[in-house]
């Protein structure tokens, strides 16, 4: 059944053979449902913070205070430390995690880091759908962080290196689209397990996340390492066979050589995280770093995070709520366009919209998700696994991935402490960072559409108007002092003058 053969240039002129082969596909299928377990992770906790019977069990004070119809101020009534770091702990679990995944995925390749993310959520969803206290739930809601930390780190990488140029960004981008799905999927249970009688709804919500972390698990047992990363740790027979099963064809010496030289030229680099911060990295470092800080800051966690908190807050009753956050998950899936708008301040003392205003609401909400689904939640991800050389990808990936949570967890912790303050202007304070993050992606980050990793030096960075300046010829490694004094290196990191650091 293998098909759609075609070659992809290496862009030094050479053509690699690949065709869209079955195991391709499937391994990038499984490997992608790490995402589907991250988006349910990311879509439960605002859906179960708004069920009665959840705060009533875990968060008495602010169950009293939902139920108080003199508050003085809707957006105050889930203002609560304790209720947030139900949310966030994950994403800080995640952050310290990462660094572990950053090794693992290095010295056991990325199939194992997967599985060790999918042993990870498998126990963090039975603690928490079991949980009899705060501390069980919190404990459940670290070792699914873990999870995410592990999965986060190896399934971009992933799917980055098994799949044949031409369709990389496509089957990058799965791993983002099962986010989307698997947000959509807990605010459909959500939905559906808050009108369930006797008070355990919740405990379905945090339990059926055993389907997506259990799909990750079977999955990493049975897709195949990727090339680089065999070849990486000297499984060349091995990295040679599995790219020929992969490829589809015999005809893979040209591109077998190629991965070959960059792990070689990659193993010359003793310290990754030390390289990244030497100046032909910068350009690379910079920009993934700055995607994932300006990814939380378009808000779009605030609202995934707590979509029925959010509408129920703005006068949607608690079952609109959970339907609203469903029409918006949906929307994340479909993905239309558009971009960002504040909800209107006449909400704040309104326990019940009009339906006008309701539809409104709703509108401006799925069209600010429909923007960010096609280009902050895929390419935030996708354009670091890209771009980073192989001597420091699995360095450059964990603080990605680091970088992304840290931020996440900020604004999880922070969201509805700031939405109690700003009130509606907490969506103005979003809506800034969108503008300045327009600009930055508009003169700094460059297009690597079709561009292989192994060429990502030559063919964008050098010919950036600003990152071409950090790219010099004639590189010594800072580890061996030795360069091969042409110039080339392949697509890998060159042109590294100690003097000439900034």
């Amino acid at each position: 059944m293998a098909g759609g053969g075609f070659a992809t240039s290496s862009g030094g002129g050479t053509e690699f053979e690949a065709k869209i082969t079955p195991i391709v596909i499937i391994s990038c299928i499984m490997a992608a449902t790490g995402g589907l377990m991250f988006g349910y992770d990311v879509g439960v906790s605002g859906g179960v913070t708004s069920m009665p019977d959840f705060l009533k069990k875990f968060f008495p004070v602010v169950y009293r205070r939902t139920q108080d119809k003199g508050l003085d101020s809707n957006y105050c009534k889930y203002d609560n430390q304790g209720l947030q770091l139900f949310t966030s702990s994950l994403y800080l679990a995640g952050l310290t995690a990462t660094f572990f995944a950053s090794y693992t995925t290095r010295r056991l390749g990325r199939r194992l880091t997967m599985l060790i993310a999918g042993f990870f959520f498998v126990v963090g969803v039975i603690l928490n759908a079991a949980a009899q206290d705060l501390a069980m739930l919190i404990i459940g809601r670290i070792l699914l962080g873990c999870g995410v930390g592990f999965a986060n780190q190896a399934v971009p990488l992933f799917l980055s290196e098994i799949a044949p140029t031409r369709i990389r960004g496509g089957l990058n981008i799965l791993f983002q689209l099962n986010v989307t799905i698997g947000i959509l999927f807990a605010n459909l249970v959500n939905y559906g397990t808050a009108k369930i009688k006797g008070g355990w709804g919740w405990r379905l919500s945090l339990g059926l996340a055993g389907i997506p972390a259990g799909l990750l698990t079977l999955g990493a047992l049975f897709v195949v390492d990727t090339p680089n990363s065999l070849i990486e740790r000297g499984y060349l027979d091995e990295g040679k066979a599995v790219l020929k099963r992969i490829r589809g064809t015999d005809n893979v010496e040209p591109e077998f050589l190629e991965l070959v030289e960059a792990s070689r030229v990659a193993k010359l680099v003793k310290h990754p995280f030390r390289n990244l911060l030497m100046r032909r990295n910068r350009p690379q470092l910079v920009i993934a770093v700055a995607l994932q800080i300006f990814q939380q800051f378009t808000g779009i966690n605030a609202i995934m995070f707590y979509a029925p908190v959010l509408f129920d807050t703005v006068g949607f009753g608690s079952d609109a709520a959970l339907y609203s956050a469903v029409i918006t998950g949906a929307v994340n899936v479909l993905s239309t366009v558009v971009s960002i708008y504040s909800v209107d301040k006449v909400k704040d003392h309104t326990d019940n919209l009009s339906h006008s205003y309701a539809i409104f609401v709703v509108i401006l909400i799925c069209t600010f998700v429909s923007a960010f689904a096609w280009s902050w939640g895929p390419l935030g991800w996708l354009i670091p696994s890209e771009t980073f050389p192989l001597e420091t990808r699995s360095a450059g990936q964990s603080v990605t991935v680091c970088v992304n949570l840290l931020f996440t967890f900020v604004i999880a912790q922070a969201f509805l402490s700031m939405l109690c303050h700003f009130k509606y202007g907490i969506f103005l304070f979003f809506s800034g960072w969108v503008l300045v993050m327009s600009f930055f992606v508009l003169f700094l980050v460059p297009e690597t559409k079709n561009v292989p990793i192994e060429e990502m030096t030559e063919r964008v960075w050098k010919r950036h108007w600003l990152w071409r300046r950090f790219m010099d010829d004639g590189y010594a490694d800072e580890e061996t002092g030795k360069g091969d004094g042409t110039g080339k290196n392949n697509g890998h990191a060159k042109g590294f003058d100690p003097d000439s650091q900034l």
